[in-house]
């Protein structure tokens, strides 16, 4: 059994251009929690475009991962690569809605209680373990390509004027996004918590504070609502999704 729960919130913003997945429940504006047993994905993802073309696209996207019957056989490049080609379609056959693309961080626990995570864009995932934050998620972005070829260091990367240009994420019309799907031979175990977000948070709040944080004694729901007010206390121009989710002992029947 795990405990999920979420918040996605425009920020400064006029509109909300993230949507988030919490199993069959798409959320563009609010808070959620629900706890679910496996199998099921979650997921946060950040539109790219512009207007309301980035909103539509992250939105559809969670609507059509929504109907993805996840388990331990599903081939997710393949599911992956009929959501891009239905959001490019979509993209190409107006000017509101042209090339809109959106990022998506994803886990899916399948019904061994396996860890699968999927990323395609600079949105992120990361693991609070024992205290620390480690980021699990590789951003596909060019200040991180420069940063593991040696060209930047990794404070040039948290600052670079650049750190915004990323490589083709879903519904991209020249180029086909590279899926990058992982299957870890592990569950998550008990204490840990893994918190998926839009950069409208990673950008702003440094893993530290994140830290800070989820170490406090308040509820989990409670401490996503502190770290979004942490973005925007921060300077955050963008809008600002979080999405944890922990294992916990099934309750017991009576």
């Amino acid at each position: 059994m795990y405990y999920c729960c979420a918040i996605t919130d425009k920020g400064v913003r006029p509109h909300n251009e993230d949507a988030l997945l919490l199993h069959k429940t798409v959320l563009t504006e609010g808070v959620t929690e629900n706890r679910l047993a496996a199998p099921f994905l979650a997921a946060v993802a950040d539109g790219v475009s512009g207007e309301h073309s980035g909103e539509l696209a992250s939105s559809a996207c969670m609507q059509m991962l929504r109907e993805v019957s996840f388990n331990s056989k599903v081939d997710l490049d393949a599911k992956l690569m009929e959501i891009h080609q239905a959001l490019a379609e979509l993209g190409s056959k107006n000017t509101e809605t042209s090339n809109m693309q959106t990022t998506l961080c994803a886990i899916g626990v399948d019904e061994n209680d396996m860890l699968h995570t999927i990323n395609v864009g600079d949105s992120r995932l990361y693991r609070y373990r024992n205290g620390c934050l480690s980021q699990l998620s590789r951003d596909q972005s060019l200040v991180q390509m420069l940063y593991e070829e040696g060209s930047i260091t990794k404070e040039e990367r948290e600052t670079h004027a650049h750190k915004n240009i990323i490589f083709p994420v879903l519904g991209n019309l020249t180029s086909i996004p590279i899926f990058d799907i992982q299957t870890h031979e592990e569950q998550i175990e008990f204490g840990d918590v893994l918190l998926l977000c839009s950069d409208g948070l990673s950008d702003y709040v440094s893993s530290p504070e994140i830290e800070d944080i989820l170490a406090l004694p308040k509820p989990l729901v409670r401490r996503l609502r502190l770290m979004t007010d942490a973005a925007i206390h921060n300077g955050s121009t963008d809008n600002i999704t979080i999405l944890a989710l922990s294992r916990v002992m099934p309750e017991r029947k009576r």
